[in-house]
């Protein structure tokens, strides 16, 4: 069963109930669930609906930051930059959302000068190993999201999956970690660049992520990236 990967933090929807088999990763040492934490991310964007934070996200240009459709919600803002999702970097608040299937571009109030995350115009290769990122829950229950960024390898099994909107999406299972609640939004990354943008997950092993091949007019023509 999948899930959106919604933050699981108090005010915010819940999740649908995942498979009980999942539960075997509340002994995994936390990091998103397994994977290890990150030192430095100028790209990173921690993504807060009404102040509070709801998703992972990245900056793609000076004016525009990657995330889900289905973490926009509310008065939207985003802390870029920092590893730390509740400190360091800068904020900004959100003028305007534009989304596409499981993909919303984020048009923030005043420009960000960092270093971009990349953006791939093709899909990566199925048996790849690929990176996942984001501030997601560091067990599959009874936790909440990270305060700092973490990272895992998870491995490419489909390029022709579905993303919580009906768009196409990557399909990977865990190597040494996979995404939760909180990590929506956030990127698959090969060969240095942005393949996919978290959109659902089991908890235990298998996620789908927006695909940013499949996108990536729509994003150029929204974000001129």
């Amino acid at each position: 069963m999948r899930i959106r990967l919604l933050a699981a933090l108090a005010g915010l929807a819940a999740g649908l109930v995942a498979p009980s088999a999942a539960q075997a990763d509340d002994d995994i040492t936390p990091y998103i669930i397994g994977g290890g934490t990150v030192s430095s991310a100028p790209w990173a964007a921690a993504v807060l609906s009404n102040g509070s934070f709801t998703c992972s996200g990245t900056i793609i240009s000076a004016n525009y930051v990657l995330t889900a459709r289905h973490c926009i919600s509310g008065t939207m803002s985003v802390r870029v930059g920092s590893v730390n999702r509740t400190s360091g970097g800068v904020t900004r608040t959100v003028a305007s959302t534009s989304t596409r299937y499981d993909l919303a571009l984020m048009r923030l109030s005043s420009s960000v000068s960092t270093s971009y995350m990349p953006l791939s115009s093709s899909y990566p290769p199925v048996g790849s190993t690929n990176s996942i990122y984001g501030w997601g829950m560091t067990c599959y229950s009874g936790c909440s999201a990270s305060t700092v960024l973490k990272t895992a390898t998870v491995r490419v099994t489909s390029t022709n999956q579905t993303d919580a909107y009906g768009g196409r999406a990557i399909g990977s299972t865990r190597i040494n970690g996979n995404a939760w609640r909180g990590d929506s939004g956030g990127p698959q990354v090969y060969n240095g660049a942005q393949v996919g943008v978290a959109s659902t997950a089991d908890g235990s092993s298998r996620q789908y992520y927006g695909s940013v091949a499949y996108n990536r007019a729509w994003i150029t023509s929204v974000a001129g990236v």
